[in-house]
Order: C-alpha cells, then structure tokens, then sequence
C-alpha cells in the first residue's frame, strides 16, 4: 500500500513511538489523525506535521467512535490504524508490605493496553470493510505489544499480561478480517527510549541500554516507525508479531 494521499490513525501518536510513527507516515504523504489523551503535546505534534489531533481515551468505545468519525470527516475513510497507546504500571504480586497486588492496577493496564487495542482494532476494522478496495487490500492494523509479553519482568504482571493478551489476538483477529483484506500484525519492542525513560538519569539509561546483545543501545522510535512502514509496504506480512529487540531476552530484573 502506498502512503500517499491515505488516511491514517496512530494512537498514543503525541510522543514516543506513536509520535515518530505519526511523524514518518506524514512524511510519506499519509494525512494523519493523532489520538491521545494529552492535549498540548498531542496538538503541538500534529501542528507540526500537519496532522488533526483528536482526544481519544482508546479504553472508551463512545470516545474512539467519535475520534474515528471525526478523523473520517476531516481525512476520509482511514486505511491504516497504529496503536501504541499504553501504560506501564509496575507493581508485584505480593508487595513489600505484604499486601496483593491491587486489582485495579491490573484492571486499569488490560483495559488500556488490550481491551483499548480492541476496541480500536475492531471499529476501524467495522468502518473499513465497507470501503473499496486498494487493489488487493483494503487497509492494515499495526498493534504494539512487548518483549514482556514473553519475559515479563519482577513487577509487571499487569503488563506483561496485557501486552501478551495483544499477542495471543493478533492471528484470530487477522483471520477474521481476512475476508475483508484487512491485514493484522503487532510489533513486539525490546528497550526503546521513549519520555517515560528520558526522566532516567544517562547512566541507567546507558545501563539498559547494554543489556541489548547488538545494537548495544536503546531502541530509537524511529527504528519503531521505519518498521510500521516497511510493514505498511508489504501486503504478506499478515497475523505476525514481529520482535524489534536488538536479540534481546529479557532477565527476570
């Protein structure tokens, strides 16, 4: 599928990988929908890139219909969706003091990471099937997941157990849009910098950085977009996720 002149949505889009991806696909010709909860960066990066921001809380299904239909009405129909909106919490299964880990904390991080995934997979994919096609496809969803969802780490069973839930719905969903030539393949990233990362101190982040067999770094959210693309590009790249991790497996800390 070629960029130009197509509608595309990125969630998370104000900042970090959603911000280089709303960012490279711009470039490429793609009018770009950024949803995001933070206004002001969110606003500030589509006015860069000449893009529409929307506030979308991706865990709401009347918040996302009305993102998607304001994003159609000023773009038209949109044939691709990239979500990387996402939260990290980090908390134990028993604490320090003893005390489970809090229910809600978990229930917060599978409502964004997974059911907030679904929620837009599934009405871009209701908006999309009835459009023409493009040739041989109609559109392509790119889900993020993570490198925890197979080696979660001390402290994130709530999010290794959201990001694999993105894992484990990629192949079903991508069968079940296969009819409407709508591919489905999630990205899996090692240790990518992104804002939440920048607030640590150089030496950690060069400490995390070397956990990573080669390239011995951090990711960098270009890397993350340059991926979106290349998949974007290619139409038998369907029901996948792709590991970006420089090699990595992560340790138990």
């Amino acid at each position: 599928m070629k960029l130009q002149g197509i509608s595309a949505i990125v969630t998370g889009g104000a900042s970090g990988l959603g911000g280089a991806t709303a960012s490279l696909l711009a470039e490429q010709g793609a009018k770009v929908a950024i949803f995001d909860l933070n206004e002001s960066v969110g606003q500030a990066h589509a006015a860069q890139i000449g893009g529409l921001f929307v506030r979308v809380n991706v865990a709401d299904e009347d918040s996302v219909a009305a993102g998607i239909a304001e994003a159609e009405a000023a773009h038209g129909i949109a044939r691709v969706l990239v979500n990387c909106a996402g939260i990290a919490p980090a908390a134990k299964t028993i604490g320090k003091d003893g005390q489970p880990h809090a229910a809600e904390t978990f229930r917060k991080a599978i409502n964004v990471n997974l059911i907030g995934t679904f929620i837009m997979l599934s009405r871009f994919a209701a908006c999309l099937a009835a459009a023409e096609s493009l040739g041989e496809e109609r559109g392509v969803i790119i889900n993020t997941a993570s490198v925890a969802a197979y080696e979660g780490q001390i402290g994130q069973t709530a999010y290794g157990a959201s990001k694999a839930g993105v894992v484990g719905l990629t192949l079903p969903a991508a069968r079940d849009l296969a009819q409407y030539g709508i591919r489905v393949v999630t990205i899996a990233p090692g240790i990518f910098w992104t804002p939440m990362l920048a607030s640590l101190p150089p030496a950690a982040q060069e400490s995390l950085g070397k956990q990573v067999p080669f390239p011995s770094r951090l990711g960098r959210p270009d890397e993350y977009a340059d991926l979106v693309s290349a998949i974007i590009a290619n139409p038998m790249l369907n029901g996948e996720t792709i590991r970006l991790d420089g090699a990595i497996r992560m340790g138990p800390r």
